[in-house]
């Protein structure tokens, strides 16, 4: 098989190959030529090109040439970025820079209004630095995979809507039929198809001749180029085609591309155009719209607003997933049911909650037991979590959110097996959401202090950044939910940044900015006669712990308001807690005096509590008042429960004894629960912690982005084999006596004796001059290597390693041979 274009582009030429204008000839050659800044550089924003570390400059341009690496480069290019290399693929090649131009600003002398021409040495450059590009100005090439991937073809438009060339159009053509198109064009007859094909060509690009032959167009032949020339280029034709369409396929203006379809030449689509690649150049990036502008101090309270709030609703989850929490699905993550559940406890609506479950998850208060019978519950984390100032427990929520790939706003949708993606599911992570969400939060900084930006020219924006269709709709998706979650969460307030959002961008603390901003916990709250009391703020701990258990939440907002009822003094009364101690809380954490029907009301519950007495027998109730269990047993209500009498005092039932209390407690009694002592259970459930549990671990985007020290370490390395793979060797004197003997070819690995070896590195020792040998490690791994022998001993030989710019030891019968530098080498 012969060496195609793909293999000659990163293919090293022997030493002083190099073009006599000094322009290289491979992209291996102007990779070498750029300095070690540029290399890392390369490195850093192709990181996918370090895995592993190639070991020369021909095997960085081999790997920075592959399919999948373009592809990727390609994904991360801006608009006017990829829209030259777009313009760079339909282009010759190689293709001059005022060529390529003209492709983008068009024909016309004045320079557009948009900077095309000013914005494009700025796109250029970084499509050098990614080696997308390479070549002088005079010559411009497009790397060979990336020409391939955005040329277009019949199967895959190019983006810019031109279609093949004449050459390409015509591939396939027989020559009488070409010379018939040159003839109709008014041509002279040539004698072979390539010389028919060139002139047909020479008159579609000259502007003159072109115009000459579209005047005499009939005007409905006029109508059918403009609608094919910004693509798709390619139309349907029945056997017999109208006249206008035959004038224009007897010249050539149209090519059959099958037997019912034609297609616009590049060529002719290209003056049509008057040059340009693209209808709509966009070289400027759009600006973000400001919607609203707010005063700083008003967008920071309502950020410190909506963080209390988020620290509540994540507090009131991971609590009532103490007890009994849901169950974890055969495939993973949580049930449609259990997510509406979670949805009405929290009174938000589906998608918000789901949100909160996974912020949760993503922080580390949330996990799943890993029992037999799994279950979702709090973390231990969830116990220390609690105990941190209101600052520092929401700095670690928003500090999970922002590095988070899990995407709460992808629960719903279907993945590829058509199963729906539940909450804490497999399927959620989506790798581009870091980089998106980080993204987002520095466009609002850069907005003025307290401006909240339109939506749809944020969007605009970050689709310009990233515009291959598939990755730009998919950070749009992302853009979206993260304007939703920063707001939830407080790093916005009214849209616009906050100061600890910013902080959170910065990363710098955010707990500093932010705890000036929230209010002190209270200790007090203001009971209403009306049943109800208000706190009027955060509630300090031991406080909200209690009240939680004493009375039920009526509403949420800048002021809690609870409901006493009976169910709920008797729920802290099964708790473990007593009429009296119920009077002394109150009174103690009142702001006002406690109200007398709220009095009346514990008293009266407390006076019932327990006069009613549940065990298992199955299940029995015993109570000193017969007259109390007459009342119950004539109940119609307390038929499903089997109740009889077994004495004056006591009552069996067929029901479980958890059954029993509940029919018991829907009939208005308030019974009580005991053990088989007859002492009465305290139905405090203990909370339960799953085992200690680490944070999901976030999926990246490809490969990890290089550090300062593993960059330098890198082209240190690529730049020492490049010396070893390109040093004029001299051949060994066995090789120079026989011919084709015991030479190695260029980026070859050398061939000689054991005992040629041993003598030529001992003899390199003793004078201290330079080697090259070719090394295989311990794991098979083959390399070529300049040394500097020192000390040869015990089977091995210490020297300096160019390659590794470090002194190594190596294994003489590691080495496969070794050849003496050429006297301009050294």
């Amino acid at each position: 098989m012969g060496t195609g274009p793909c293999d000659q582009e990163a293919t090293v030429p022997e030493p002083s190959s190099t073009a006599a204008n000094g322009a290289p000839r491979s992209l291996a050659e102007a990779l070498r030529a750029r300095d070690d800044a540029a290399l890392a550089a390369l490195l850093h924003a192709r990181p996918d090109l370090l895995s592993p570390v190639p070991g020369d400059v021909t095997q960085l341009a081999t790997r920075a040439g592959t399919r999948a690496s373009v592809v990727r480069a390609l994904d991360r290019l801006d608009r006017f970025a990829l829209q030259t290399a777009e313009a760079l693929a339909v282009a010759p090649d190689p293709c001059p820079y005022g060529v390529l131009e003209s492709l983008l600003a068009g024909t016309g002398g004045g320079t557009p209004g948009n900077g095309t021409r000013a914005a494009l040495p700025r796109a250029l450059a970084t499509l050098r630095d990614q080696a997308l590009v390479w070549g002088g100005d005079e010559q411009l090439r497009l790397v060979r995979t990336a020409r391939e991937l955005l040329a277009p073809s019949a199967s895959r438009p190019s983006p810019t809507g031109l279609g093949p060339t004449v050459a390409e159009a015509t591939a396939g053509m027989s020559p009488t039929r070409i010379q018939e198109i040159v003839a109709a064009a008014g041509l002279p007859a040539t004698h072979d198809p390539v010389s028919a094909v060139a002139a047909l060509t020479g008159l579609f690009t000259d502007p003159a001749r072109m115009s000459a032959l579209l005047d005499q167009a009939p005007p409905e032949a006029r109508q059918v180029l403009d609608r094919l020339v910004w693509g798709p280029p390619y139309g349907e034709v029945t056997a017999n085609p109208a006249p206008p369409v035959r004038w224009l396929r007897d010249r050539g203006l149209l090519l059959p591309a099958t037997t019912r379809t034609v297609v616009l030449p590049r060529e002719v689509a290209l003056h049509l155009r008057g040059g340009l690649a693209h209808r709509t150049p966009e070289p400027v990036a759009p600006e973000v719209a400001v919607q609203r502008e707010h005063r700083p101090p008003l967008v920071d309270a309502n950020a410190a607003g909506q963080a209390l709030a988020a620290l509540a609703t994540v507090e009131e989850l991971v609590k009532s997933w103490e007890h009994a929490g849901p169950p974890v699905l055969r495939a993973g993550g949580l049930s449609v049911r259990d997510l509406k559940r979670t949805a009405a406890a929290l009174d938000a609506d589906e998608p918000t909650a789901a949100f909160w479950i996974e912020l949760a998850y993503a922080a580390g208060l949330l996990a799943a037991d890993g029992e037999v019978d799994e279950r979702y519950g709090p973390t231990p984390a969830f116990d220390d979590w609690r105990e941190l100032p209101p600052a520092e427990r929401w700095s670690a929520l928003a500090g999970a959110w922002l590095p988070a790939t899990r995407a709460a706003g992808a629960v719903g949708e279907q993945d590829p097996k058509g199963r729906t993606l539940a909450p804490l599911g497999p399927g959620l992570d989506r790798s581009a959401a870091p980089e998106v969400r980080r993204r987002v939060l520095e466009l609002l900084a850069a907005l003025p202090e307290g401006a909240s930006p339109d939506p749809q020219s944020l969007l605009d924006r970050l689709s310009w950044e990233r515009p291959v269709r598939g990755t730009s709709e998919l950070r749009a998706r992302l853009a979206g939910l993260t304007l939703t979650e920063a707001e939830l969460l407080g790093v916005t307030g009214r849209g616009a940044l906050s100061a600890p959002g910013r902080a959170l961008l910065e990363h710098r603390d955010p707990a500093q900015p932010l705890a000036p901003l929230l209010p002190e916990p209270v200790d007090r709250v203001l009971l209403q006669a009306d049943l109800t009391a208000v706190a009027p703020g955060p509630l300090a701990r031991p406080l909200a712990d209690v009240l939680a258990v004493l009375a039920d939440v009526e509403s949420k907002g800048g002021a809690t308001v609870y409901r006493f009822t009976p169910g709920s003094v008797r729920r802290a009364l099964d708790g473990g807690h007593t009429a009296s101690d119920l009077h002394a809380f109150l009174a103690e954490h009142s702001a006002t005096p406690v109200p007398q029907p709220l009095s009346y009301l514990i008293d009266d519950v407390a006076r019932r509590h327990g006069r009613l007495r549940v065990g298992a027998a199955s299940s029995y109730v015993r109570c000193d008042d017969d007259a109390l269990l007459g009342e119950i047993l004539a109940d119609k209500r307390s038929a499903s429960l089997g109740l009889r009498r077994l004495a004056p005092t006591v009552l069996a039932a067929q029901a479980d004894p958890g059954t029993l209390l509940d029919g018991l407690r829907a009939m208005g009694y308030a019974p009580a629960a005991e053990s088989h002592t007859g002492d009465v259970l305290v139905a405090r459930a203990d909370a339960r912690r799953t085992p200690a549990r680490a944070k999901p671990v976030p999926v990246p985007e490809g490969p990890p982005l290089p550090d300062e020290t593993l960059l330098a370490a890198a082209v240190r390395a690529i730049r020492a084999g490049d010396l070893a793979a390109t040093a004029v060797r001299k051949e060994p004197a066995a090789a120079a006596a026989t011919a084709g003997g015991g030479g190695a070819a260029a980026g070859e690995l050398p061939r000689t004796s054991a005992a040629e070896t041993l003598a030529t590195v001992q003899a390199a020792a003793l004078t201290g001059s330079v080697v090259w040998i070719g090394y295989v490690n311990a794991e098979g791994a083959a390399s070529q290597r300049v040394i500097a022998p020192v000390r040869v001993e015990g089977g091995f030989v210490t020297g300096y390693d160019h390659t590794a710019d470090e002194v190594r030891t190596f294994a003489l019968h590691r080495i496969t041979g070794v050849a003496e530098l050429a006297d301009d080498q050294v």
